[in-house]
């Protein structure tokens, strides 16, 4: 019977979303709730098949479990398995792509909408002591008719860029795959040089290179219109938190909405973690109900496909 070892549960069913039937259906199922680096060859050294989320399998962890045959990732990012010594191994490793696409441009838009209307703010405010029919606290922003610019578009940024023009707002696009911008309202851009002047909104949708670290720096941000907001639900890296955090005291930045960050979780100094222009959510934009019964049905699947001889999701 093949033997599945699950190495972080916490990762992805913090909630006990599914129990050990889900995967005893498929072998002898073992979850750990979390796993050091310590722990990993002790825990996995019987195993036919890891279930992973952030655990690194590298090169010296492979060489030290003979038995493996299978690394279910159980995310769309692949980066914490060395895909090369997997191949060399004869490991099989699968991923799990697109299944958060709705819920993380859903996410977006309510960290922007958040931003723009400070709906809790307002709801928290004890109107019976007012004088007056209404409260506004806090300036209010109409989204129809601004400008919206997304770096990259993947499947999450064409869903976000669909939520927009639903909106009412233009939509400006750069990415390395302009051909695949298949949306006729969208302008694309040939630089991020020229994404910046036109937006009252800038959103992060691309994943983090080391030629991409920190592009939205002090000099871009000195491209973009006074007052605009930031939003990013991409990865934390690919700003500089230091120049955002200057750009949102001075107000040239008029907020910024993160659902990630360049440590996570970050250090209590973190210079955006308490700044009052700016909202945080701890990597949640991916986590719903919905989101993670995706990710761990396709999850399954791969692996039945793995076992029938199949290549679904299948990275080697």
């Amino acid at each position: 019977m093949l033997k599945i070892v699950q190495l972080e549960d916490y990762a992805s069913n913090f909630d006990n979303l599914i129990d050990a039937s889900f995967w005893s259906s498929e072998g002898d199922f073992k979850a750990y709730l979390r796993t050091t680096p310590a722990e990993v060859i002790g825990r996995a050294k019987e195993a036919d098949a890891l279930l992973i989320n952030k655990t690194i399998i590298n090169k010296e962890v492979l060489a030290q479990l003979p038995r493996l045959k299978y690394i279910g990732i159980l995310a769309t990012g692949y980066n914490v398995v060395d895909l090369d010594s997997c191949r060399a191994a004869g490991v099989a490793v699968t991923n799990v792509p697109a299944y958060s696409t709705d819920s993380v441009a859903q996410h977006t838009f309510a960290l922007l909408l958040n931003l723009a209307r400070e709906v809790e703010l307002h709801a928290r405010y004890d109107w019976s002591t007012s004088q007056d029919f209404c409260q506004v606290l806090t300036p209010q922003l109409e989204l129809t008719g601004k400008t919206i610019g997304l770096v990259g578009f993947g499947a999450i940024a064409r869903k976000t860029a669909e939520i927009a023009l639903a909106f009412g707002m233009n939509v400006a696009v750069f990415t390395r795959t302009p051909a695949k911008v298949d949306l006729p309202q969208v302008k694309v851009c040939k630089s991020f040089e020229e994404l910046l002047p036109l937006c009252d909104v800038l959103s992060f949708h691309c994943p983090l290179f080391p030629e991409n670290a920190k592009m939205l720096n002090a000099e871009a941000i000195s491209l973009m219109k006074d007052g605009a907001i930031v939003i990013n639900t991409s990865r934390g890296g690919l700003i500089d938190e230091k120049a955002l955090r200057e750009a949102l005291d001075s107000g040239k930045i008029s907020g910024a909405g993160l659902d990630v960050l360049s440590v996570e979780p970050p250090p209590a100094d973190h210079p955006l973690l308490r700044h009052p222009r700016c909202r945080i959510t701890p990597h949640t934009a991916w986590a719903t109900v919905e989101a993670r019964m995706r990710l761990f049905n396709t999850a399954r699947e791969n692996l039945r496909s793995f076992v029938s001889g199949g290549d679904l999701n299948r990275l080697v």
